[in-house]
Parts: structure tokens; sequence; C-alpha cells
């Protein structure tokens, strides 16, 4: 699940792969197309699930086929770009029954110096603007049409709202950091917070980027 393959302009990665590896196998490639991803925490199955993006760049502009195991038919399907349904942080995968295998990218050539520059450009913007230095799960919230979910959580004043180890980080409003100790209870009780009060304020309901699995 953590194999990389390279032939021509594609890469294929198994859904176990990290997107920083999928970076650096790329750029050693000389391949370009997804530098928007480094340091992006999490596979490169969860991503294709997610349609994960950043930077303007997002799953869907790369991937040209997935493998995935259809659980109700027990079938290994291999679907194209327009078979899985890609829309903002949505793809086929959260509509049908299916488990991610791996999934093949189309990418293009340029010499992997330019490649590893726009790759550590994106991953000093990250660093600058992104509380990395806490365990996190990324942003928390989704866009919400005609907004951006950090700068309404701000105008909410919320920036630094604790529940117990769980906090709306100071440095980055859309992302919940755990400053030591925080529960799932801890992070789930902020996210009701932080969606109340921005709604109370703004009259917009944001909905959680996060998947939120199993019972409280």
């Amino acid at each position: 699940m953590r194999r990389v393959t390279v032939d021509s302009t594609r890469l294929t990665g198994g859904c176990g792969v990290l997107l920083g590896s999928v970076g650096t196998n790329a750029s050693r490639a000389g391949l370009a197309g997804a530098e928007f991803a480094n340091g992006i925490p999490g596979t490169l199955g969860g991503a294709v699930y997610m349609n994960a993006g950043a930077y303007g760049g997002q799953l869907s502009d790369i991937v040209c086929e997935t493998t995935c195991y259809d659980l109700d038919t027990k079938q290994v399907l291999r679907l194209n770009n327009a078979a899985q349904h890609f829309g903002y942080r949505h793809s086929v995968f959260m509509e049908k029954n299916y488990i991610v295998l791996s999934a093949t990218l189309q990418l293009t050539k340029d010499e992997p110096d330019a490649i590893r520059a726009r790759m550590n450009d994106y991953l000093a913007r990250r660093r600058e603007k992104q509380p990395l230095e806490y365990p996190s799960a990324g942003s928390v919230f989704k866009r919400p049409e005609g907004h951006f979910a950090g700068k309404l959580i701000e105008d909410a004043g919320l920036k630094g709202l604790r529940v117990g180890g769980a906090e709306v980080s100071p440095k980055h409003a859309g992302f919940i950091v755990n400053v030591g100790g925080a529960t799932a209870a801890d992070i789930l009780a902020l996210i009701q917070r932080v969606q109340d009060e921005v709604e109370r304020r703004s009259g917009v309901r944001l909905e959680p980027e996060v998947r939120i699995l199993g019972e409280d």
C-alpha cells in the first residue's frame, strides 16, 4: 500500500503512501503538478477520498485513474477521473461502498530543481501561517460559499478559545490544535461551540471538513 511507481509522466501510488512521499518521488522523476500537496498531512488514499487541495490545486486536477475495491460486489474497479465524481472536498468514494487501493496521477515534465523550489515555497508558507508546531487534523471546516471559514471564526472572536486541551489556533483560526491532553470529546465540543457562535454572528453554519468516526 506504500509502493510508488513512475511510468513516463504518470506516477502511481498505493493508498498508504504519504503525500510528502508522492511529492518527493515526483520531484526526483522530474514530474510537476503535485507540488501543492506538499505538507498536507495524510495519505494518497485519504487525499483522493476527500479530493484534498491547497493553494489553488486539488487531487482532481491530477488523478487520472483510481483502483478501488467495491465491498458490495467484491470486485476491483478502475475508475477514470470522470467516474470519481470529484467536487469540493468530495468524491464518489463518499457515495459508494468503495475502498481506495491506489491512484495514478497524470503529471508533466519539469526540472527537478524547479519542482523542489515550488515544494519548498509551499512548505514555507504553511509553516508561516499554520500551527504546525501542534498536533491537529488540518483544516477543520469546509469553505462556505462566498466566505472563508477561518475569517468567519476570527471575526467571531474565537481565536484562542479552548475546551480542555483543544484550542482554536491563535495562528490560524481554521485549525483546532491539541495544546496538551485534548480528548475527542474536547475537540467535538469545541467544533460545536465554533459552529454555534459563527452561525449566531454571521448566519453561516460551518460544515466540518474532518470525518468524525465512532460514537461520542
